[in-house]
């Protein structure tokens, strides 16, 4: 029941990055956005990999969710680093 709840976790996650990563595209911006944050989260990420990998029963399917969103808190952040490009470009050409 643990692991069901845990995938659930997981998944729900994994619905919320796509929304956000594109959200980051589409809004050329960083500001609202906390490099923290995904810097923490991604950190989480690769903890939660290493925990499943060296637990003594291994379940693929867990982790495959567990890299997935890893992957898509990655993009944000290259987007955060793009976004954060744009707004000082934005800024240059104003002053």
């Amino acid at each position: 029941m643990s692991e069901l709840l845990e995938i659930c976790m997981v998944v729900c996650f994994g619905f919320s990055w796509p929304m956000s990563v594109l959200k980051s595209y589409r809004a050329r911006t960083a500001k609202g956005k906390s490099l923290f944050f995904l810097v923490m989260i991604c950190i989480g990420y690769v903890c939660g990999i290493a925990a499943k990998l060296t637990a003594p029963t291994f379940k693929w399917y867990v982790l495959f969710f567990y890299v997935l969103n890893l992957i898509m808190v990655s993009c944000d952040l290259v987007l955060y680093f793009r976004n954060r490009r744009l707004d000082r470009e934005k800024a240059a050409s104003e002053a």
